[in-house]
């Protein structure tokens, strides 16, 4: 009885109004929970969470629920996610697509196993190299939703970023047109109609509208159909394995492992006219869908820690996929086989059901992932207004604004193109904007990294002396907290850490807040030491050679797009944003690296403007405007600072 008073008396001092609960409403809990009542989940019941039911109707009839089925079909409040429930998983299902399925036998039969290795690992080190740019940038910067347009927009500027952002969102478009094309292609062998392009279009076009509609149920439903596409994947490429060793099937050219395929298939053999780069166009488009994660940046509890984390171990895992089918494909099969019949990985798996069931996730999970992304890197580039005309894109519906014109326009361009192509046709032209896109990447994150070098030079250079007394460093901290720039040295440096031997309220009262144009020094996660400028660098010009060894005619064409779409936001929309790494120009810069390699003595200087002092004249002070009484129990500040630099000899 005396633990049950007790409980009483503290429910009648709590404030149910903070809770969304009236008076009546508070009584009848008192009466109906014996005292124990879950304040934690009280905001989640006022908001009309879930289904009533029990005591939770209590709080239904003074709010309203919503009921049931709209609280579990429909997102009422917005949605964030993890490392691995949000960025590893749209990763994974987005770059193990349908050409791994289809296409992984013909690769070896054209490069051979030897060959076909090195496609592969060539390819996930072109990917990986941006991955690590792209990680580099989010532990140094502050990432907010927009994706690759906001990682190209926020460093290299929103000129750069939207011409970029739309030929990364064509890319995307025509890649989740190759990917239907695929499950076309899989379901019309399947019911009879292999030989029919319009079955295979006709089945395309539905699939995209279906996973339109998915996408439009909100972002929710599109993760919980990614862990069960996931799961299926997995079990088709345990299936495949499996298969591999425990039967064999003669007459479609699966020999098994007891045989010399392996030697026979060791070496390339080109036909059609195909080559080593060829065949590299039409393998590169599975890894376009590493970026999945930093696409849905918005929808992440912690971006900086969940996308270089997610996507590092889905590329890991991938690879593993990767290798797994060009090595059992080639010591198992004949190369006539592999050549002709894009199915034989279904006829090596032991369920042959299973395998299929994966090629047709593999095909959805990446146009699912397409169509999620995408959409939200055309809304973020019409909300800031950078390409004008396009305004309406920006519209979103519901919590998650979820874009609905942007899907429009991406499924409108699926569309044209899975009507005119077909997948070896369309893999050179998803390859371009891709790799325009991860070489401008990785470019974006050497500029970053030259920047930061740029201001910690100058703030070396530029410095005020520290002046140890207990007045300056209050009105330091004072002025520090008015303006947060000024404070941003001492940060890098870790001269705040006298700080932290104070209470953690005094801390976060004092403590100043960064500016979010800032740059970050490199942070001492397990993968930084990965993340190296001169190695992103020499990726982006690798990535450019690829592209004209690829097709040089659909490189010029996709520079091309590049450039007009930068030289139209520059004459229509003149005053948009620089980004961080304004500062840093690459020509200047190759400049001064060839002289010095020339041995030719490069100064770095900058102009300051020094106001001219007149020794024979008498300087007074004067106030001209009159005292304000609301002001006068103010503190009186006088910031001064002294200036000190290098001399700089402009005769040599």
């Amino acid at each position: 009885m005396e633990g049950s008073n007790r409980t009483d008396s503290r429910n009648r001092d709590i404030d149910w109004s903070k809770y969304g609960l009236g008076n009546e409403a508070a009584q009848r809990v008192r009466a109906n929970t014996s005292g124990f009542v879950d304040l934690s989940s009280g905001g989640h019941y006022a908001a009309g969470g879930h289904q009533a039911s029990g005591a939770n109707e209590l709080f239904a009839e003074e709010q309203g629920d919503i009921p049931w089925w709209k609280s579990n079909f429909f997102i009422s409040q917005p949605v964030l996610f993890g490392t691995w429930d949000g960025v590893f998983t749209s990763c994974l299902i987005n770059i193990v697509g349908v050409i791994v399925f289809l296409r992984s036998g013909w690769i070896v039969s054209q490069a051979g196993v030897i060959s076909g290795v090195l496609i592969v690992l060539s390819t996930v080190a072109t990917a990986l190299i941006s991955v690590l740019s792209a990680v580099g940038i989010c532990e140094r910067c502050r990432i907010e939703s927009g994706g690759v347009y906001f990682v190209l927009g926020h460093v290299l500027g929103s000129r750069f970023g939207g011409a970029l952002g739309i030929l990364y969102c064509f890319g995307q478009a025509v890649g989740c047109a190759l990917n239907v094309l695929g499950f076309g292609e899989s379901i019309a062998e399947m019911i009879g109609f292999s030989g029919s392009g319009t079955a295979v279009r006709l089945i395309a076009i539905g699939a995209v509208v279906l996973l339109s509609s998915i996408n439009i149920a909100g972002v929710k439903w599109v993760i919980k159909i990614q862990f069960v596409l996931l799961l299926i994947l997995l079990l088709a490429g345990l299936d495949f394995m499996v298969g591999s060793f425990v039967h064999t099937d003669i007459e479609s050219g699966f020999d098994g492992w007891l045989t010399n395929n392996m030697q026979l298939n060791l070496w390339p053999n080109y036909t059609d006219g195909y080559s080593m780069f060829a065949v590299f166009g039409v393998f590169f488009p599975t890894i376009t869908g590493i970026l999945a994660g930093i696409n849905m940046s918005g929808d992440l509890k912690a971006p900086s820690t969940n996308i270089p984390n997610g996507t590092l171990a889905a590329i890991s895992f991938a690879t593993f996929l990767y290798l797994v089918f060009i090595l059992f494909l080639g010591a198992t099969c004949t190369r006539h086989v592999l050549k002709n019949d894009y199915m034989i990985a279904a006829k090596v798996s032991a369920i042959g059901v299973l395998f299929l069931a994966g090629l047709y996730v593999s095909s959805m999970s990446s146009c699912l992932g397409a169509m999620y992304g995408t959409p939200r890197v055309l809304q973020s580039i019409a909300l800031e207004n950078v390409i004008p005309g396009i305004g309406i894109l920006g519209m979103g519906r519901g919590p998650n604004k979820v874009p609905l014109y942007s899907m429009a326009v991406v499924a409108a361009v699926s569309f044209a193109f899975i009507m005119i192509g077909n997948i070896n046709t369309l893999a050179p032209i998803v390859t371009m904007p891709y790799l325009i896109t991860y070489a401008c990447i990785d470019y974006s994150y050497f500029a970053l990294a030259q920047t930061f070098d740029i201001e910690h030079q100058r703030e070396q250079r530029f410095h005020r002396p520290k002046v140890h007394t207990a007045v300056n460093v209050d009105d330091d901290n004072d002025l520090d907290r008015l303006f947060p720039e000024r404070t941003r040295h001492k940060n890098l440096r870790g001269e705040s850490n006298s700080n932290s031997q104070s209470s953690p309220i005094e801390n976060s009262e004092m403590t100043p807040i960064a500016p979010k144009n800032h740059i970050h020094s490199k942070q001492k996660n397990w993968y930084s030491n990965l993340c190296n400028r001169w190695l992103s660098l020499i990726g982006a010009l690798i990535k450019i050679i690829i592209m004209f060894l690829v097709n040089w005619v659909y490189a010029v064409a996709s520079i091309s797009v590049v450039f007009l779409i930068w030289l139209y936001i520059g004459t229509a929309n003149p005053a948009v944003k620089p980004g961080l790494a304004s500062e840093f120009h690459f020509l200047r810069w190759f400049k001064t690296v060839l002289l010095r390699c020339f041995g030719r003595r490069v100064v770095d200087y900058e102009q300051i403007v020094v106001t001219p002092v007149h020794p024979g004249m008498d300087v007074s002070t004067a106030q001209l405007n009159e005292d304000n009484e609301d002001f006068s129990n103010r503190r009186r500040y006088h910031q001064s600072a002294t200036v000190s630099g290098h001399t700089v000899d402009l005769d040599d």
